[in-house]
């Protein structure tokens, strides 16, 4: 026989599981598991139309969708350093951005990795009309705007000029800017030449305004430049969900080197070009579209290298510390399979 007071206690028991809704069944309970909104970054480039594309047609929110993903929002940078100033304040979660700015950001702290290829080459050097070009020497004693220190413009410009025997220090002056001003700069005559991705090589000689010398690919032969970049959070809590990014990069990418001028019409829409100018820029590069992250790894080693020398970074970054090659050589081998 239980005693009453025994009783009693089971009956405050019961009446507290009652009242808590414990006795609902565990199917009928409410699960959050939406991933809610995803934060790009991009730049104004033709190196990054694959970004652009996804977005414009609607395939990063119809493929992300049954990962939990609401909703997205873009942000658009002039360079790759205030972009990688956004991603270590928290503020992006992919970004298609230079091999290079990721370089500082991650020897500062920023916990990310290279999950894909974007483009490789795609730069140029542009001289102001009037100067006089013959060899590399003949730069001497110029003002050259580029992006600022840590970019690839930078570190690629740098390099080119020491394997030709010019200090960038001594010899002449290196201005970092945006693409904007830098054209605009040159425009004035406030700089004599200016190092810049496309369009903006196209957009300068399309103003009569300077001339194309030389292009990065002959600067740095098939040169790593732009890459999708994504946080360690992300990789380590949504791993599905990086995995179904970059099957959507390279949707696009495939997309995009199958219809250039669509590609091209994408590009003038997104960041308010002329179609023109952006078709031109497309033909007149020595750019590819790339989504294999490997492509990029050996160049962006040497970067890391070379800012390593220039004391941009405090410690020479490895293969581990920057790439996650995984989620692309796992498509890659199911779609073998297939």
């Amino acid at each position: 026989m239980i005693k009453p007071q025994k009783i009693f206690i089971i009956a405050i028991v019961i009446g507290l599981v009652l009242l808590s809704g414990c006795t609902a069944p565990p199917e009928e309970e409410e699960e959050t598991t939406g991933f809610g909104e995803l934060r790009f970054g991009y730049q104004p480039s033709t190196h990054q139309i694959a970004y652009m594309t996804a977005d414009a047609k609607g395939w990063w929110l119809e493929d992300l969708e049954s990962y939990g993903v609401t909703s997205t929002k873009d942000f658009l940078f002039p360079t790759g350093s205030p972009e990688m100033k956004a991603m270590l304040a928290g503020e992006i979660d992919v970004a298609y951005v230079g091999a290079t700015p990721p370089l500082s950001a991650i020897d500062q702290g920023l916990d990310a990795k290279i999950v894909a290829g974007a483009q490789v080459q795609g730069s140029d050097l542009v001289l102001a009309t009037a100067l006089p070009y013959e060899s590399p020497q003949d730069l001497k004693g110029l003002k050259i705007a580029t992006f600022p220190p840590g970019t690839l413009q930078d570190t690629v410009l740098r390099k080119w000029l020491m394997d030709n025997d010019i200090d960038p220090k001594e010899d002449l002056t290196i201005l970092g800017m945006g693409g904007a001003d830098a054209k605009t700069a040159l425009a004035s005559g406030n700089v004599d030449a200016v190092f810049l991705p496309h369009p903006s090589p196209t957009i300068i000689e399309s103003e009569g305004t300077g001339r194309v010398i030389v292009q990065s690919g002959e600067m740095w032969e098939d040169h790593a430049c732009c890459v999708v970049l994504v946080t360690d959070a992300l990789i380590r809590d949504h791993p599905e969900l990086v995995e179904q990014i970059v099957r959507t990069h390279i949707r696009a990418t495939e997309y995009n080197i199958e219809h250039p001028e669509e590609a091209a019409q994408i590009f003038a829409d997104d960041i308010g070009v002329s179609y023109e100018i952006a078709n031109k820029s497309i033909h007149d590069w020595d750019g590819t579209w790339v989504t294999d992250p490997s492509i990029e790894l050996n160049t962006t080693l040497e970067y890391a290298s070379v800012q390593y020398d220039l004391g941009y970074t405090d410690k020479l970054l490895t293969q581990d510390d920057l790439f996650d090659l995984s989620f692309y050589n796992k498509i890659m081998a199911e779609m073998v399979e297939e």
